[in-house]
């Protein structure tokens, strides 16, 4: 497990009985909810191990997407000492704090429909709703010169480049065999967050230890996979596929050995949000904008989000393994909440809320016949059932440390 920067190089996910990964969606602003629940388990672990230890001490690979990207980052990057430089805890004051400046809000920003759309059609029509400048600086700020091998743990983040068409995947995994995907951190998060229309797309250039320069034009990880699950579970099955001898006795395919915990961001499906009749009428303004949200970006990614959650759902039910997979979402949010960028404080903190009481709900699985989230037989909780999980993490690290204590003083086993 994770115990320090190099420990993810020695110890692969096979060292315990378990893969463990933590996957975040994107979603904008309400990446603040993942942040109320990332600090919730974080709390749980602490509880059982001690206020020092960290998520990224738990869990194999940290997938993120878009603002679930930036999370993965800070929940990885590595402090001076080699240990995370971020606390789950320090994650929804870090959106409160900068989500207004990276998408700043017009003072006529409570204006709906065509009041709010005419003030802002030159803009749509020319450039980005956002220039991005301070996301960009924010960014180089926070995470500096970290490169993607020097994370705490695995990390995988998907990205897409516009140039080649085709998904680019930043994993840890994945630098061993490409070094041009070793590249910032920094880099990788502005282009997995370069929603279009909200954000340029983000270009850079890499040199890699071979000397080779690569090129990268990036647009958001929504447009490959908002729910990054199985992105992450496909990067360790590669290890396994490879025949690597550090991958012990894990088998491809082994999947009722995989432990994940898939945060999401919240959704509109309780709410008849658009329809064909009117879509029927519309033009390209109307596909981007639509009374504040942008229909072409939402109808996309939810649909990428929900097929990797079924696909998820189906695989884990078929291997009876339905106890090692959690889906912690909304699917109820409305009006301002359901926006990815109306960054006012009022609405940031009823994310706040909304991610407070969505702790407080009974879990919620999906109906892999009707694609319905319904709440599971049992009474449970969101957080009684991250307290469980917290559980078996803790317990997978402790034999894993015994594993290592025992390699340790007799090299031979």
């Amino acid at each position: 497990m994770a115990n320090n920067s190099s420990c993810k190089r020695n110890k692969p996910p096979s060292c315990g009985s378990l893969v463990t990964i933590l996957s975040l969606d994107g979603g904008g602003i309400r990446g603040t909810i993942s942040g109320v629940i990332l600090a919730c388990l974080e709390k749980h672990l602490q509880e059982i191990d001690g206020e020092d230890v960290r998520l990224a001490d738990y869990f194999d690979v940290v997938a993120g997407t878009s603002t679930g990207g930036l999370i993965t980052a800070m929940l990885t990057v590595p402090d001076a000492n080699g240990r995370p430089h971020f606390a789950a805890k320090d994650i929804v004051p870090f959106y409160l704090e900068h989500c207004p400046k990276i998408f700043p809000q017009p003072e006529h920003s409570k204006c709906r429909g065509l009041a709010a759309l005419l003030p802002k059609l030159p803009k749509l029509l020319s450039g980005p709703k956002y220039d991005g400048k301070y996301l960009r600086k924010l960014l180089s700020n926070l995470l500096v010169e970290t490169k993607l091998h020097q994370t705490i743990t695995n990390v995988v983040i998907p990205t897409f480049d516009m140039k080649k068409l085709q998904p680019t995947i930043f994993s840890s995994y994945q630098t061993l065999v490409d070094p041009s995907l070793n590249v910032k951190l920094s880099d990788i998060c502005i282009g997995t967050s370069a929603a279009p229309t909200f954000f340029p797309p983000h270009y850079f250039s890499n040199e890699d230890s071979q000397g080779k320069t690569s090129e990268f034009h990036l647009v958001d990880g929504g447009v490959t996979a908002s729910n990054p699950t199985l992105v992450a579970m496909t990067a360790v099955t590669k290890q396994i596929v490879k025949n690597n001898p550090d991958m012990g006795k894990l088998k491809p395919l082994g999947y009722d050995k995989f432990l994940v915990i898939s945060i999401g961001t919240g959704s509109t499906k309780k709410v008849e949000k658009y329809s064909a009749k009117k879509a029927a009428k519309w033009g390209i303004i109307s596909w981007l904008y639509d009374d504040g949200s942008t229909p072409i970006l939402d109808i996309t990614m939810e649909s990428s989000r929900d097929m990797i959650h079924f696909h998820s759902s189906v695989l884990f039910k078929a291997l009876q393994s339905e106890d090692k997979y959690l889906r912690i979402d909304d699917d109820t949010l409305d009006g301002e909440a359901s926006s990815m960028d109306l960054a006012t404080k009022s609405n940031l903190e009823n994310l706040v809320k909304i991610g407070e009481k969505l702790l407080k709900n009974r879990v919620m699985q999906m109906n892999i016949d009707t694609g319905v989230y319904e709440p599971i037989p049992e009474n449970v909780t969101n957080e009684e059932e991250l307290k469980r999980f917290a559980k078996i993490l803790s317990e997978e690290r402790k034999l894993r440390k015994m594993k290592d204590d025992t390699m340790t003083k007799d090299p031979s086993n």
